[in-house]
């Protein structure tokens, strides 16, 4: 048969998909935007049929079935790389359905693999072009690992996915079973900055030098630094995620990806989510390139590129520099990510100019907490270790820490916090013997 007769021959219904789940098997599924939607919304149909199944992800979009009712315990488990809304509200009602699985990203594929080769893998993909091949489109951060590891392959086609170049090429001769699901390709609201995190992004882009290549994600505080890097010239990108703001920066002739040192004149991601314009300029661009995040976010990997900047957020900082990005104490709050596979590459740059940014917003809730603490709250993840921070930035300014001793770290700190808990932590540190 010629591939044509091969897709038509593999296309099945998603409940005949859905129903070739079977029990005490590990099933992972695309992330973010490519979340196989119509198949996991169908996950649960099957839960009386099936016991003890692992169903691994990365930001789960939706709120699904199989792992939000309490009734799926036993049947279903969400073991999710990084928590999204959906399964940090599962962790608080107690469902019992929903696990975390610590991971660094450049090896969280890998590390799964070699306890447990997956049964099923469900992603998504363009539908097939004039060769035979399809597109993973959206994401190969460890979905093209899965594809070759696992025992049954199973793809839904969407045609409003955009064809991406790079390691994203899956024949369908490799693919198990078809499902046709067109629908709209999940997408980010555009972030809208306020003053606090514009302040922060005008931080940021004090430490970016012309001819950086930077590392940036999402949400307020990363779109804010994109927008205040608009005056910077030749920038290059090698992140682990695709976002708006860098087409932007494009767009406006900041990025060119001329002076990068490691694939030159390339985005080079793992995976992207953003707006529906954002993915028709993804679609066909040969300038962008999307590859295995065991390469992309591999440490050694990121210290190839020229002035390397890493810039990421977290949730609370310690006063000797111990970065807190994913938990709340013990209660596991998202996941590691790439964060520490960007830093740890930044700082072990192979020109000496590469920088590990971490940003936060100087208090929470709503003012009445610091984000700069004497300690981080018993049980919390250290997500970064303090050898791996070069700068810490605030509304309040840029505390730098590279190269210095704890006692100049702490004054560093507690100069970038809230005003109203300087004269707090100032005394904390002296109870704790730092100054």
């Amino acid at each position: 048969m010629d591939w044509l007769d091969v897709y038509k021959h593999k296309r099945i219904a998603i409940d005949e998909a859905v129903s070739k789940i079977r029990s005490d098997s590990d099933v992972i599924v695309g992330q973010c935007a490519s979340e196989p939607q119509g198949c996991m919304e169908r996950f649960h149909i099957v839960a009386d049929k099936v016991e003890n199944v692992r169903v691994f992800s990365v930001l789960t979009l939706k709120p699904y079935d199989f792992y939000m009712k309490p009734e799926m315990k036993g049947h279903f488990e969400l073991a999710s790389w990084f928590h999204a809304p959906g399964s940090r509200a599962a962790l608080k009602t107690g469902t019992g359905t929903v696990t975390y699985v610590p991971n660094m990203l450049h090896r969280a594929a890998s590390d799964r693999i070699h306890v447990h080769r997956p049964e099923f893998f469900f992603g998504t993909c363009t539908p097939p072009d004039s060769h035979g091949f399809v597109s993973l489109s959206l994401g190969v951060t460890y979905e093209k690992d899965m594809v070759e590891a696992a025992e049954t392959v199973i793809l839904e086609v969407n045609p409003r996915l955009p064809r991406i170049f790079g390691d994203t090429q899956v024949h369908v001769s490799q693919v198990d079973f078809f499902v046709e699901h067109d629908q709209e390709v999940p997408f980010l609201p555009a972030p809208n900055p306020d003053t606090t995190d514009m302040a922060i992004g005008a931080h940021i882009a004090e430490l970016v030098d012309d001819g950086s290549t930077i590392q940036l994600g999402i949400g307020g505080i990363p779109n804010a630094a994109a927008l205040a890097l608009r005056d910077k010239k030749d920038l290059g990108v090698h992140t682990e995620m695709l976002v708006d703001s860098i087409m932007e920066l494009y767009e406006m002739g900041v990025v060119t990806n001329g002076k990068k040192a490691l694939k030159k004149g390339k985005f080079i991601a793992t995976f992207a989510m953003g707006s529906r314009k954002f993915y028709d300029w993804l679609d066909d661009n040969v300038a962008v390139e999307f590859q295995r995040g065991s390469w992309v976010n591999d440490p050694s990997v990121v210290a190839q590129n020229s002035k390397m900047v890493s810039i990421n957020t977290c949730i609370s900082v310690d006063l000797t520099g111990q970065v807190a990005s994913e938990s709340i104490g013990p209660a596991q709050y998202s996941g590691t990510g790439g964060q520490s596979d960007t830093a740890t590459g930044a700082v072990a740059g192979f020109d000496g100019l590469g920088k590990s940014i971490i940003a936060c917003y100087s208090t929470a809730k709503k003012g009445t907490v610091s984000t700069i603490v004497p300690m981080l709250p018993e049980g919390s993840a250290v997500t970064l270790h303090r050898s791996l921070v070069d700068h810490v930035v605030t509304e309040h300014g840029i505390a730098r820490l590279r190269g210095r001793t704890v006692r100049e770290r702490v004054r560093e700190l507690i100069n970038v916090a809230n005003p109203a808990f300087r004269e707090e932590l100032l005394s904390q540190a002296k109870a704790l013997g730092y100054i």
